[in-house]
């Protein structure tokens, strides 16, 4: 494995990480846990993250598709496909999608760039009651994590009814979890699930609760103050089957915002915030850092990126100077520098987009057939995106990596 990079790091603590990655076999007998302002892994080693998002796996966003001007959320995405494709075939390409999307080779790349972790953001829906599509889906990828001594943290980005009402959590259009008991109720059930069933799994890092709770609209900052209660609710079910695993809880307002919190009502907690499109300088950071110092709990910056090779590495070294740990957003995207690696847009893709931001009601139906693209291209397309999407045929984006310190190819 290609460790030079976190080998020139000048943090502390990678050093059960590092041995692991160059052939010593550390049996892991225990979990990473908070320890005062650290991670701890389980030799006993401070650990610092290092990592990427495996983002539009299991949940989509319309511009990682270049859908300007169309669909963004995932059931809006899905009605797109169901509408050109049918419903059988529909459902059969998102099938296939999620098997292509991440492979062995995604994750065997990633922890040979000198990464250490993957967050996994998922959809609340493939984890319901008797619905083991979830399980079916993380357990082979969380397994080759664990033979590149990779870390995996859980992200629920889409909560039941919504936890920011926006198209990112797939809800419908407003955050209805905080008022709906019932809707809390099954956010509990369903981490309680996915708690009981990782339990034992010291890959698993940590469960990140609820992925941009709460918009930056005024007219939901109401919510503030419900945000920790159900957090609280959330911790207890998962406490009920798991004590092993790191729970993290990420601010309102996007993730930005620390001020909600009370003091910490768990011992083995992180928090989690993000940060996009500010000036990569220490102002940016120091409330996270100064909360860090207040409470003696760990922070960890799990979601940035989206802008410029030269910013990223800006905001990166801040990050490293600081100690904090990072995960950056995307792993993988369409047409797009900003990731780790990229694949080319499909064949007839923008007839696709073109289509979509017309946003067809029913009432407009003869409209909408007679602007279909041909059958044939429509089949061609999401065939080829197929194709595009695997490993081998996307290719790395060598100024992004660089960024984000990883070793010149």
């Amino acid at each position: 494995m290609r460790m030079r990079w976190l080998a020139g790091l000048k943090v502390l603590g990678l050093g059960a990480v590092l041995g692991m990655a160059a052939g010593a076999q550390t049996k892991m007998t225990g979990f990473v846990h908070a320890e005062g302002r650290n991670l701890v892994d389980p030799a006993g080693h401070r650990l610092l993250l290092r990592g990427t998002n495996l983002g539009n796996w299991l949940i989509q966003e319309g511009y990682m598709f270049h859908l300007d001007g169309g669909p963004q959320s995932a059931r809006e995405i899905e009605a797109l496909t169901t509408e050109l494709m049918g419903p059988v075939a529909s459902e059969q390409f998102w099938k296939q999608y999620r098997a292509a999307y991440v492979t062995k080779a995604d994750i065997d790349f990633i922890a040979h760039e000198g990464f250490n972790t993957i967050r996994i953001p998922f959809h609340y829906r493939f984890f319901t009651p008797g619905n083991e599509a979830g399980f079916a889906l993380l357990d082979p990828v969380i397994a080759w994590a664990k033979a590149d001594h990779l870390y995996v943290v859980l992200d629920m980005h889409a909560a039941p009814c919504g936890q920011n009402g926006a198209n990112i959590d797939d809800s419908n259009g407003y955050p209805w979890l905080y008022d709906s008991p019932q809707c809390q109720q099954q956010t509990d059930a369903i981490w309680k699930r996915i708690a009981a069933h990782y339990k034992d799994n010291a890959t698993v890092l940590g469960y990140d609760l609820l992925n941009e709770p709460i918009p930056h609209y005024p007219r939901l900052q109401k919510y503030n103050a419900k945000l920790e209660p159900v957090y609280r609710g959330i911790v207890a079910a998962v406490r009920s089957v798991d004590r092993n695993h790191v729970v993290i809880l990420g601010g309102a307002q996007w993730d930005t915002n620390f001020t909600v919190f009370s003091k910490p009502f768990d011992a083995n907690v992180m928090y989690t915030f993000h940060k996009y499109w500010m000036p990569p300088v220490q102002a940016q950071i120091q409330a996270y850092l100064d909360f860090s110092a207040k409470y003696d709990v760990p922070i960890w910056m799990s979601e940035s990126g989206e802008n410029k090779d030269e910013w990223v590495e800006q905001f990166r070294k801040l990050l490293d100077k600081n100690e904090i740990s990072w995960t950056f957003w995307p792993y993988k995207k369409m047409d797009a520098t900003s990731a780790l690696v990229s694949f080319d847009r499909p064949a007839h893709w923008d007839e696709m987009v073109a289509f979509a931001a017309h946003k067809y009601t029913m009432g407009d139906s003869e409209k909408a057939v007679a602007a279909r693209p041909a059958q044939a291209d429509i089949d061609a397309a999401f065939a080829d995106l197929l194709v595009k999407v695997r490993f081998e045929n996307a290719h790395p984006n060598p100024g992004y990596l660089k960024a984000l310190g990883a070793p010149a190819p």
